[in-house]
């Protein structure tokens, strides 16, 4: 095993102290952050969505911000904003919440439109502007925002432009009865995030991410990918299918997962176990489909199925395949 994937795997071991039973979402939040990518976790109260982040930041050593998205939240909260310095006989930038490596947006669907739009420039530019001066995040930078399920009290649909910009949208859910009760004896014995032990730095997850953003992607994966797009935006239940963007953040997804098993190449199978993940809260349902009750995950699922994805051989170590 490569020394890479042990320091990835000492995060997720780090992680799994306080997320308990729910291995699946946390392989998959590390695939974007690798990837490069932000995450959306929609669940209701209670089941470890701040947790998860909080595990993810002290084990990865990444500064991180909480921001409580209350109706009360204005712009200025993320952004930051300018306040005269009489002293200096100048304008003083105050950071707002979002200068961090990880910036943990909770409730993000309980907030205003307007704040909500105060995020999107620093998602997908990695920078903030205010008063006409634009400022750099700092690097790595990813946004973690939870929402709790659409219905729920307080809570609006966040515009599709801001969803497009979520590399991925996983659940965490309730857990199973042994792990329930796990959490409940570790919580008696204290706060388990006091025993999460930093494993690795920002620099060296920078260092992973450049790596996963060199791995191989063979032309007729590039091809299977726009098909699985195309497809989307030609279904009958659908109003609005993947973007560009989507197949781009499907593309990294890939590449990080295939990185995480140990492959500077990837295969179908990295596609075909992300897609749902990447698509499944970009795909947009017709009147008729959403009085159906069709869940875009199974309409994602389906696609799997109905597009043929190509047949690549798979080559001994330091090959690539064909």
């Amino acid at each position: 095993m490569r020394d890479e994937q042990r320091k990835l795997q000492m995060v997720e071991q780090e992680v799994r102290k306080v997320v308990v039973g729910k291995d699946e979402v946390v392989h998959r939040v590390l695939t974007a952050i690798l990837a490069g990518g932000h995450i959306l976790i929609e669940d209701v109260p209670g089941v470890g969505k701040t947790t998860l982040a909080l595990a993810y930041s002290k084990a990865m050593r990444l500064t991180c911000k909480r921001l409580q998205f209350t109706p009360d939240v204005m712009p200025s909260d993320v952004v930051g904003y300018s306040v005269y310095d009489r002293a200096q006989n100048r304008q003083h930038y105050v950071e707002g919440s979002v200068m961090c490596n990880l910036f943990l947006a909770d409730e993000i669907n309980r907030t205003s439109s307007k704040t909500q739009s105060a995020l999107l420039e620093v998602m997908e530019e990695g920078s903030v502007t205010v008063d006409g001066v634009t400022r750099e995040v700092p690097k790595p930078f990813v946004v973690l925002a939870t929402q709790n399920p659409v219905g729920s009290a307080g809570t609006q649909m966040l515009p599709e432009s801001q969803l497009d910009r979520f590399m991925i949208r996983t659940s965490i859910g309730y857990p199973e009865l042994a792990a329930e009760i796990t959490l409940m004896r570790d919580r008696c014995a204290g706060n388990p995030l006091e025993t999460v032990s930093p494993v690795m730095d920002e620099n060296t997850l920078t260092m992973l991410m450049r790596e996963v953003e060199s791995v191989y992607v063979h032309d007729a994966l590039y091809e299977y990918i726009a098909r699985l797009s195309a497809a989307t935006r030609n279904h009958a239940s659908l109003a609005l299918g993947l973007s560009p963007r989507a197949s781009l953040a499907l593309t990294a997804m890939a590449k990080a997962n295939a990185f995480q098993d140990g492959r500077d190449y990837v295969l179908p199978t990295d596609v075909r176990e992300v897609f749902i993940s990447v698509a499944s809260h970009r795909l947009i349902l017709t009147p008729m489909a959403r009085v159906n009750h069709v869940k875009t995950e199974k309409l994602a699922e389906e696609l799997l199925l109905q597009v043929p994805s190509p047949r690549l051989v798979e080559k001994k170590a330091n090959e690539r395949p064909s």
